[in-house]
C-alpha cells in the first residue's frame, strides 16, 4: 500500500515537474529498492514489507534531523532548509504520530502486555511497541519514558 502511494506521488511530481519533490521520492524508493534486494530469497520474493518501508522512512527522517542540525551549526542554513523540506516529504507517508497522552497508554498497555516488572524488560516492551507502532513514535524518546515507567 505505502508502495503504490509512492509511486503515485512520484508520477504526480513528474507531471508537475515538482523537482525538488521528485528527488525525495526517488531517494525514498531507492533505500526500499536496495532493502528489498537484501531481503530477496527463495522464499521471500516480494521484498519488505510496510513495516519495514515505515522503518526504512523513519531512519531517513532521523537522519535529516541530524544533518540540518549539523548544518545549522555550521551556518549553512540553505543545506539545513533542504533537509527540512526533504522530512517533509517523507513525513506525508508515515502514519499519524501519537500525543504525549496516546504514547503513555501505549507504553502502560506494553508494560502489562508483556508483564515487565523491571528494568531488565525493556527490550520486550520495546518490541512490544515496535511491533505495534512503528512509525507512529519517535523510539529515541520513547526509551527514557519506558524506564520511568518500569522505576
Amino acid at each position: 500500500m505505502i508502495r503504490k502511494r509512492l509511486s503515485d506521488a512520484q508520477k504526480q511530481a513528474m507531471k508537475a515537474r515538482e523537482a525538488k519533490r521528485l528527488s525525495t521520492l526517488r531517494l525514498i524508493n531507492a533505500a526500499i529498492k536496495d532493502r528489498d534486494i537484501a531481503a530477496r530469497s527463495d522464499e521471500n520474493s516480494e521484498g519488505v514489507s510496510d513495516a519495514d518501508i515505515l522503518g526504512i522512512l523513519a531512519k531517513m527522517i532521523k537522519q535529516r534531523i541530524d544533518s540540518a542540525k549539523t548544518y545549522e551549526e555550521a551556518g549553512r542554513l540553505e543545506l539545513a532548509e533542504g533537509e527540512r523540506s526533504e522530512i517533509k516529504v517523507i513525513e506525508e507517508f508515515l502514519p499519524k504520530q501519537l500525543s504525549d497522552q496516546e504514547v503513555e497508554a501505549a507504553i502502560k498497555a506494553a508494560v502489562e502486555k508483556t508483564g515487565a516488572s523491571s528494568i531488565r524488560d525493556m527490550g520486550k516492551i520495546m518490541a512490544e511497541l515496535k511491533s505495534e507502532y512503528t512509525g507512529q513514535m519517535d523510539f529515541g524518546k520513547v526509551g527514557a519514558a519506558v524506564k520511568a515507567a518500569l522505576a
